[in-house]
Formats: structure tokens, sequence, C-alpha cells
């Protein structure tokens, strides 16, 4: 199951987002470290589109976490 965005019901798929506030890090700062568009980055924070599985791994490694860490677990 996955977690819903509070005010528009949209599918939750990664913790981008969260992970950015956790490390004190902006969107634009990934961006940056990424060399990549700043409103692609934007879309991932907010999961109107998601980042390619290689590109997860590149976030992963310039934030130090496990690529699992930037994921919605599928668990309960």
């Amino acid at each position: 199951m996955f977690l819903t965005a509070n005010t528009m019901d949209k599918p939750v798929y990664n913790r981008i987002k969260a992970v950015l506030a956790e490390r004190g890090k902006t969107n634009n700062w990934l961006a940056d470290k990424l060399e990549m568009n700043r409103t692609t980055v934007s879309k991932w924070c907010r999961n109107e589109m998601q980042p390619r599985i290689e590109t997860l791994f590149q976030i992963a490694k310039v934030l130090d976490v496990e690529v699992r860490e930037l994921l919605v677990s599928t668990k309960d």
C-alpha cells in the first residue's frame, strides 16, 4: 500500500523530499549536485514523476543513504 499525499490523494512512491529535509538539503541543491534540471528534481520531490533507477542510485550516493531509504515501503 502506498501512502497518499493529504491534499491530492495521489500515490507517493519516493521519499526524496523527506530525505532531503532530514539532511538539511534542498531540491535545488540536489539538482546542482546531479547536474540536472531543477524542474525535474522538483517533480520528483512532489511525486509528480519518478526518477529512473540509475538516477535513484545517484541520488542515494549524493545523499549518502541506502537507495531503499528513498522509496516508500510496500510493507506495513
